[in-house]
C-alpha cells in the first residue's frame, strides 16, 4: 500500500481523488482513448471518490485554538484507487497528529526527529514556489493512499495555534473545501474566556470561487444553518448545513473558509495574567493610551514589473494612507528601481499642502527599469537617522520604514545575506522595517528576514481586485503605535524560560503574549511588573497574581493522540507556553548567520518540537504499523474518529479551570495624615506638633469648585475640589447633602501637568492625555508626577518625592438616594508645599494652635476633652492664625469609615478661615488665581 504524506503551501484542494485532481481541467483526448467524452465523464462522476462526513471541531482556551478535522471517503469504484486528502491550515499553526483508517487498519502518526531519508513509504514535501500566503496566511497538508474497491478510509488530522489579535480582534478561520456536496458537514467552535467574552461575530461564508465575496443563503449574515449559544465566558458556534444548503452555496461543493471573530473584557491596564499549575501566560493589550508620533518613510517599487494593475492600487492605497497621518507625525516617499528616487530629502510634517504635493509625486510615478532593493533601504534608513539626529523630536517617538515590492534584487547589491547585514547595520535596532510583498514572483523569504531582523512584520498581498484594500488593513494594524520600550519582569526565583519579555512597540488593536515556566512552589503569589519608558516619559504597571497549583481538568486539546503514549498534555498553558518557545527559537534560527549557533537553536526546537509533537521544520510525522480493527463500525461510535467527546463536559463542568480567579490587591488600610476632606464634606486639620486635631464642616452649593490647597505661586501645586450634591436622608435638620465629585490636581514645576480624578477614572494630562480606569491598579507617572491607582480604593498622587495626596474612592454598590458615588481628599505628605500655602486646608500646614479656656490644659494629653462646665458645654477656645474660635469635643470617622478620631470641633467654619466661603471658590477645575492677599489678618 503506497501511503504518501506532505506538506504544501498554497494549493488549493482539500479531498478529492489524486487523478481526479489531476485531470479536472484536461479537456484534450488521449491517443488510443476512444471511448466517448461524456461516457467518459460519466465514468468519472461515478467512480470519484465520495466524501460522507468532512467535520471540524475547534476549542479555543484562552485564545490558544486546538483543531481536529475529520474526514470519511468511501471508494465507489470497483478496482483499487489512489485517494488523496488536502487540508488547508492556518500558517502560524503546528501540526499535533494525524491518523488514517484504512479499512480495518488504523495507521497513526508519530512525531519524530526530521531525517534525510525517511524511508521508502512515506515521503515529505514542500511546494517551494508558493510560501507563506501573507495576512490569512494558509499551508496545505497533503496526504494519500490507495484504498481497496468499495472500501473506507478515514483521515483525522489535528493541529494547534495561538490566535493573534489584530485590528482589536481574534479570528479564527477553519477551511471548509469538500469540493463535493457532503451528507454530514459540520463545523464546531467552542470558545472559553476566562476574562469574558465582548465581542462575537460570525462572518459570511467566503466561497474561494466567487474571488472572496461571500454569499449566504437568503442574505443572511451568518452561513446557513449557524447557530451561536453564548454567554458571559463561554461560546458555541456550530454550522451544520444540510445538503441543499451546500448546493446553494455552490453546486460542486463548498470552497472556502468558515470564520469567527471575537474579542475578550480587557478590564486591568497590566493585561489578562493566568496561572494553571506549573505554567502561566500573560496577555497585554492596554488601551486609552494617547498615540506616539510616527516618523514614517513609505518606500515603494516603481520597477517595470509594478506595471499596471499593482502600481495603481498601490496608489489608491497611498492616498488614503496619507490621508490617515496625524498631525504629529513627519514622513517622506522613495520610489525605487535601477535608479532611487527621492521626494524630499528629508521628513516632513502633516500639513495639507505636503500631503497634496505628496500626492501628486505619487500620481506621477511610473514603472521603469530593474529592482535595487538594499539601495532603496540604506536610503530611507538615512532618512530616519538624519531627521531623528538633527531634530528635537519627542524620544517617544516611532521611527518606520513601509516597504513594498513585487519581486527580487536585480541591481546593485543583489547577495541576499549582504542586503540583510547591510539592513541590520544601518538600522542599529533603531528602526522598524514593515514590509509587503505584491504577487508571486517576490523574494518573500528576503522580506521576511527584513522584518524579523528589524522588529517588523511583513505580509503577502495577492493580485486580487482587493490588493489595495489589503495594503490599507496592513497599514491600520500599524498606524498607531501606542507604547515603545516595553519590558515585562518577572522574579527570576519564581520564572523560568519565559518566552521574549522585552518589545519595541505595542500598536493599538494587537496583543502582547508572553507565557512561562514556574519553578518556586513555596510562593504563592507572582509579581508582575510592566514598564514603558524613556527620558520623557515612563509607565509602570504592577501586580500580584495568585499562583496556587490546581489540578487540570480531562483534555481538551482535542487532539486524537491515544493516552498511554507519554505524558498527555491535559494543560492547556504549558502547550502555549510549548508554541510559543518553538516559534521563538525557529525564528531566532532563521535569524542567525553562525552556524554553530543555528545548530544549537535547532537542536533545541527539534527536542521541544517532538517532546510536544508538533510538527516543524525539524520534525516529521511516521506513520507506526498499522493497528487492527476488529470492525469499522459506524462512525458516530469511535472515539478515534470524533476524537475525545470531554471537551464540552471538561469546558462546561467544574473540572476544567484554565487558572485561579485573580484576587484584587491587597491593600492595607491608609497610615497618612488625618488632614483631610471627605464626606458631606467633612474637613480634617491635624496639627502634629500642638497634637490637637480640629474639624469643620462646610455645606456648599452643587456645581462648587473649592480651592483645597493653593500654593501655586511657590511649590506650583493646586488642588480644587468640585461638589455634587443629592437629597439629605429623611429627618435630617441639612436640606441636602454635598459630596466631591472631581479632585482636579495642577502641577506648574518643573513642567505643567494636569490631573482629574472622579470615582470611575483618573485622567493626566502631562503633554500627552493618559486615562486610568479607577478600577484596575495601575503606577504611571511623568515629569516627577506619580500617580499610583489601587483598584476601587484609592489613588495615590506624589509630587517631585515631597507632595503626596490620597484621594479615597466611595463606590456604593446599591445606594440610597441620599448617597452619591464621590471622593475623600487626604493629606499625606506636605513637605515640599511652602509656608505661604493656603486653600481651605492648605492655609493650616505650617501653622501652630492651641487651647485656651477652662480647663487651659484639658487632663495630660492636649487632645482628650475637658471636663465639661456646671452650667453646660465645655467653652473651649482654639486659637490658631489669630483667630480665636469656640470649640466642642467630638469624635468623627475618616479613612472610609474604618478609624475614629476625636477632635475640636468648630461649629463656625467661618471664624476659623481666612475669609469668606466664596473667597474658596475656583472658577474652574483648574483655576490656580489666589483669592487673597498677602499680609492681611484674613489671608495669605
Amino acid at each position: 500500500m503506497l501511503l504518501l504524506l506532505g506538506l504544501c503551501l498554497g494549493l488549493p484542494l482539500c479531498a478529492g481523488s489524486l487523478e481526479e485532481a489531476k485531470s479536472w481541467g484536461d479537456t484534450s483526448e488521449q491517443v488510443g482513448l476512444r471511448v466517448p467524452r461524456q461516457v467518459r465523464l460519466l465514468q468519472r462522476l461515478k467512480t470519484k471518490p465520495l466524501m460522507t462526513e468532512f467535520s471540524v471541531k475547534s476549542t479555543i482556551i484562552s485564545r490558544y485554538a486546538f483543531t481536529t478535522v475529520s474526514c470519511r471517503m468511501l471508494n465507489r469504484a470497483s478496482e483499487d484507487q489512489e485517494i488523496e486528502f488536502l487540508m488547508q491550515i492556518p500558517a502560524a499553526a503546528f501540526i499535533t497528529n494525524f491518523t488514517m483508517l484504512i479499512g480495518d487498519k488504523v495507521y497513526q502518526g508519530e512525531i519524530t526527529e526530521r531525517e534525510k531519508k525517511n524511508g521508502d513509504k512515506i515521503k515529505e514535501k514542500r511546494n517551494k514556489t508558493t510560501e507563506d500566503n501573507g495576512e490569512k496566511g494558509t499551508e496545505t497538508f497533503r496526504a494519500s493512499v490507495v484504498i481497496p474497491s468499495k472500501d473506507k478510509a478515514v483521515f483525522l488530522l489535528s493541529y494547534e495555534e495561538l490566535l493573534q489579535r489584530r485590528l482589536g480582534k481574534y479570528e479564527h478561520v477553519i477551511s471548509v473545501r469538500p469540493q463535493q456536496l457532503v451528507g454530514k458537514l459540520m463545523v464546531e467552535v467552542n470558545i472559553l474566556e476566562r476574562s469574558g467574552i465582548a465581542s462575537l461575530e460570525v462572518l459570511p461564508l467566503l466561497n474561494s470561487r466567487q474571488k472572496g465575496s461571500g454569499r449566504a443563503e437568503g442574505g443572511a449574515r451568518l452561513p446557513p444553518s449557524t447557530v451561536v449559544n453564548q454567554n458571559e465566558t463561554f461560546a458555541k458556534v456550530f454550522f451544520k448545513p444540510s445538503v441543499i444548503q451546500q448546493a446553494r452555496i455552490a453546486q460542486n461543493g463548498i470552497l472556502g473558509d468558515f470564520i469567527v471573530q471575537y474579542d475578550v473584557h480587557r478590564e486591568q491596564s497590566i493585561g489578562d495574567i493566568q496561572v494553571l499549575n506549573d505554567y502561566f501566560v500573560h496577555y497585554f493589550a492596554p488601551k486609552d493610551l494617547p498615540p506616539l508620533p510616527k516618523n514614517v518613510v513609505f518606500v515603494l517599487d516603481s520597477s517595470a514589473s509594478m506595471v499596471g494593475t499593482k502600481l495603481r492600487q498601490t496608489k489608491d492605497a497611498l492616498f488614503t494612507i496619507l490621508h490617515d497621518l496625524r498631525s504629529q507625525d513627519h514622513f517622506s516617499i522613495i520610489g525605487f528601481s535601477n535608479r532611487i528616487k527621492v521626494w524630499k530629502d528629508h521628513l516632513v510634517s502633516v500639513t495639507p499642502d505636503n500631503i497634496r504635493d505628496a500626492k501628486i509625486y505619487i500620481h506621477h510615478m511610473s514603472p521603469t527599469g530593474g529592482t535595487d532593493i538594499n539601495g532603496a533601504l540604506q536610503r530611507a534608513i538615512r532618512l530616519l537617522n538624519n531627521y531623528v539626529a538633527h531634530n528635537d523630536i519627542e524620544d517617544r517617538s516611532v521611527s518606520l520604514i513601509i516597504f513594498l515590492t513585487d519581486g527580487k534584487p536585480t541591481v546593485g547589491e543583489t547577495h541576499t545575506v549582504k542586503i540583510l547585514n547591510n539592513t541590520k547595520e544601518a538600522a542599529r535596532g533603531q528602526i522598524c522595517i514593515f514590509t509587503i510583498g505584491i504577487g508571486n514572483d517576490v523574494d518573500f523569504k528576503l522580506l521576511e528576514k527584513l522584518s524579523l531582523e528589524n522588529c517588523g512584520l511583513t505580509r503577502r498581498v495577492h493580485e486580487e481586485d482587493d490588493a489595495g484594500s489589503q495594503l490599507i488593513g496592513f497599514y491600520d494594524e500599524i498606524r498607531t503605535p501606542l507604547l515603545s520600550d516595553i519590558r515585562i519582569d518577572y522574579p527570576p526565583s519564581l520564572v523560568e524560560q519565559a518566552t521574549r519579555t522585552l518589545f519595541p512597540n505595542y500598536f493599538n488593536g494587537s496583543e502582547i503574549v508572553i507565557a512561562g515556566k514556574l519553578v518556586d512552589r513555596k510562593m504563592d503569589r507572582l509579581h508582575v511588573e510592566v514598564t514603558a519608558s524613556n527620558s520623557k516619559k515612563f509607565v509602570v504597571l504592577k501586580t500580584d497574581v495568585p499562583v496556587e497549583p490546581q489540578k487540570a481538568g480531562n483534555d481538551v486539546t482535542g487532539n486524537a493522540r491515544p493516552k498511554g503514549e507519554g505524558e498527555e498534555d491535559s494543560n492547556p498553558l504549558r502547550r502555549l507556553w510549548s508554541y510559543l518557545t518553538v516559534k521563538e527559537l525557529l525564528s531566532s534560527w532563521l535569524q542567525s548567520g553562525n552556524e554553530q549557533e543555528k545548530e544549537q537553536l535547532r537542536q533545541k526546537a527539534q527536542a521541544l518540537a517532538v517532546n510536544s509533537h508538533f510538527l516543524t521544520p525539524f520534525t516529521s510525522i511516521k506513520l507506526k504499523k498499522p493497528l487492527q480493527l476488529k470492525k469499522l463500525e459506524d462512525p458516530y461510535g469511535m472515539s478515534a474518529a470524533t476524537g475525545p467527546e470531554t471537551v464540552m463536559q471538561s469546558l462546561q463542568g467544574s473540572n476544567l479551570q484554565p487558572g485561579p480567579a485573580l484576587k484584587k490587591p491587597y491593600n492595607p488600610r491608609i497610615k497618612v495624615s488625618k488632614t483631610s476632606a471627605d464626606g458631606d464634606p467633612h474637613f480634617v486639620v491635624d496639627f502634629a506638633l500642638n497634637k490637637l486635631t480640629v474639624c469643620f464642616n462646610i455645606d456648599g452649593q452643587p456645581g462648587d469648585i473649592l480651592r483645597l490647597v493653593s500654593d501655586h505661586l511657590d511649590s506650583g501645586v493646586t488642588v480644587n475640589g468640585e461638589l455634587i450634591g443629592a437629597p439629605a436622608p429623611p429627618n435630617g435638620h441639612k436640606k441636602q447633602r454635598t459630596y466631591f465629585r472631581t479632585i482636579t490636581i495642577l502641577v506648574n514645576k518643573p513642567e505643567r501637568s494636569y490631573l482629574e480624578v472622579t470615582p470611575r477614572r483618573v485622567i493626566l494630562d502631562g503633554g500627552d492625555r493618559l486615562v486610568l480606569p479607577c478600577n484596575q491598579s495601575v503606577v504611571v507617572g511623568c515629569r516627577g508626577l506619580e500617580v499610583s491607582v489601587s483598584a476601587n480604593a484609592n489613588v495615590t498622587v506624589t509630587i517631585q518625592g515631597t507632595v503626596a495626596f490620597v484621594i479615597l474612592i466611595h463606590l456604593y454598590k446599591k445606594p440610597a438616594p441620599y448617597q452619591r458615588d464621590h471622593l475623600g481628599f487626604y493629606i499625606s505628605s506636605s513637605k515640599g508645599l511652602s509656608g505661604n500655602c493656603h486653600g481651605l486646608l492648605g492655609q493650616f500646614l505650617n501653622q501652630d494652635a492651641r487651647l485656651t479656656g477652662e480647663p487651659a490644659r484639658p487632663s495630660k494629653n492636649a487632645t482628650s476633652p475637658p471636663l465639661p462646665k456646671a452650667g453646660g458645654g465645655s467653652e473651649t477656645v482654639l486659637k490658631v492664625k489669630g483667630h480665636q474660635v469656640p470649640v466642642v469635643w467630638k469624635q468623627r470617622k475618616i479613612y472610609n469609615g474604618e478609624e475614629q478620631i476625636d477632635c475640636w470641633f468648630a461649629r463656625n467654619a467661618t471664624q476659623l478661615l481666612d475669609g469668606e466661603y466664596k473667597d474658596y471658590l475656583a472658577a474652574h477645575p483648574f483655576d490656580s488665581e489666589t483669592t487673597f492677599s498677602l499680609g492681611t489678618s484674613r489671608g495669605l
